[in-house]
């Protein structure tokens, strides 16, 4: 049996490309990835028409989709997450069909149960042989975990595997086995490893986001959670890496040995797990180059899909397992709801990504964000969209002070027991607005719906609006 095409031209012709279909990409290159862009300009070239594009993530290196949605190439998106340049464009309304978001968890379980078809995934691989045993660990390329790619590959109809360092048969350490694959096309680059590397995933020197982390921290700490055994995810923006630190420092010095981390994994949740304050990293996606070289180096690293990750179908996934997230969040209002989808105007600039999935399942969910930001007040009202409902957070901390949910008396009881600064969040409001003064209420722009968010219980959870 022969699957490896001369082009990738003649792998979506023999895969059966062709108008209204579905087509998959996973994002593991994040701004770095060639392969999306590869695809859609060789389907125009082909005539084809009407494709609706699954992408775990988009980001602003796929800005020539724009193009393919203007001229008809692509009429449909369904997506966990868009970078802001990309989405301001989305959030004008150019797509004939509003953009779906899933969340992380519920996209392999829409997929992986049928509820969302796909017909021709498109896998980039790092490393591939000539059957299509590929692996992000190896190559020029090498982005480490392929998590989000395994139910593509799992429950397409067609899988194309295009990689760009081909491989003696067989591949032994292989993450997509070739039993689920088609086609394979080996071609000069599917991306840039340095655009792995997004700005988020650096510490910060800013001493108001390292009071936060460190407040965080010992919030952590008071809670009970931070014991042996302990486990832990954190964002990849720069507080959210500092807690991090502070916590791996509180973790030394009382010599705590955690049980695993998760998530998008950094150099620093690596240098953890050296440190011996982890026993395991369980990883379904490398934010740097450092967790790429550990995934391939360290047994303890290990790889996971996103079914195991976080679906909420799944019988038990790394997510229901974990004590303590720390988010980030766009702006959080009274009741705790967060959003992580839209800004102050109401344009695209995100999205759920984990968050949603990991806030509900973890015991503590803490959002780490400043007061204000830009002079903008974080902590608003009511948000614009619901990212993350207020049920699944616990605690906001900020450089003010920490608010605590109504829902967790407990925990309140914990933190003013160590002497932390315990805040109303109607107070942390109010000082936002001394701050500030009022923000220009929101208006929509238009009736017309860009995007539809979708909860982990795969019902409407939010709608953004066209901003023209």
């Amino acid at each position: 049996m022969r699957k490896l095409c001369e082009t990738l031209r003649q792998a979506m012709e023999q895969a059966g490309l062709r108008d209204g279909m579905t087509i998959s990409f996973h994002h593991h290159l994040r701004n770095g990835d060639y392969v999306l862009n590869m695809v859609l300009d060789e389907a125009a070239k082909m005539g084809v028409k009407d494709l609706t594009v699954n992408a775990s993530s988009v980001f602003d290196c796929y800005e020539p989709m724009l193009d393919h949605i203007r001229n008809g190439v692509v009429t449909g998106l369904e997506t966990d997450y868009i970078a802001p340049g990309i989405g301001r464009e989305l959030s004008k309304g150019i797509l004939p069909k509003p953009i779906i978001f899933r969340t992380h968890g519920s996209r392999p379980a829409d997929i992986l149960s049928g509820r969302s078809l796909i017909d021709i995934a498109f896998i980039a691989a790092p490393a591939s042989d000539s059957m299509g045993n590929c692996s992000g660990k190896y190559g020029p390329s090498a982005c480490g975990s392929l998590g989000y790619a395994f139910a593509d590959a799992m429950k397409a109809k067609k899988v194309v595997v295009i990689t760009d360092h081909l491989m003696d048969y067989p591949l032994t350490d292989a993450s997509i086995t070739e039993d689920y694959v088609d086609y394979v096309v080996n071609v000069p680059a599917i991306g840039d490893p340095l655009g792995i590397v997004s700005g988020t995933t650096r510490m910060p020197k800013d001493p108001i986001a390292l009071k936060i982390a460190d407040l965080a921290a010992q919030a952590i700490d008071a809670s009970g959670l931070l014991k042996d055994g302990f486990s832990f995810q954190t964002g990849a923006g720069g507080a959210s890496l500092a807690v991090a630190e502070y916590l791996k420092q509180i973790m030394l010095r009382k010599n705590i040995k955690g049980s695993f981390a998760l998530g998008g994994i950094t150099g620093y949740i690596v240098g953890m797990l050296e440190a011996g304050c982890f026993a395991a990293i369980q990883d379904v996606q490398c934010f740097d180059l450092k967790a790429v070289e550990s995934i391939r180096e360290n047994p303890k690293h290990m790889e996971i899909t996103a079914a195991q990750y976080a679906s909420p179908d799944a019988k038990s996934t790394a997510a229901s397992n974990l004590d303590v997230v720390v988010l980030g969040a766009t702006e959080i209002d009274t009741d705790f709801n967060v959003n992580v989808h839209t800004d102050s105007n109401g344009h695209i600039i995100g999205g759920s990504g984990g968050h949603t999935d990991v806030a509900e399942e973890a015991k503590l969910t803490v959002i780490v964000a400043p007061l204000t930001r830009a002079r903008m007040s974080i902590v608003v009202d009511k948000v614009i969209t619901t990212s993350t409902p207020g049920s699944s957070v616990d605690l906001l901390v900020t450089q003010y002070g920490i608010a605590v949910n109504p829902a967790r008396p407990d925990l309140k009881q914990k933190l003013a027991a160590a002497r932390l600064p315990v805040k109303d969040i109607r107070e942390l409001r109010k000082l936002a607005l001394q701050i500030n003064g009022p923000a220009a209420a929101y208006v929509r722009h238009s009736d017309r719906v860009v995007a539809k968010v979708m909860g982990r219980d795969g019902k409407l959870q939010d709608e953004i609006y066209a901003v023209e």
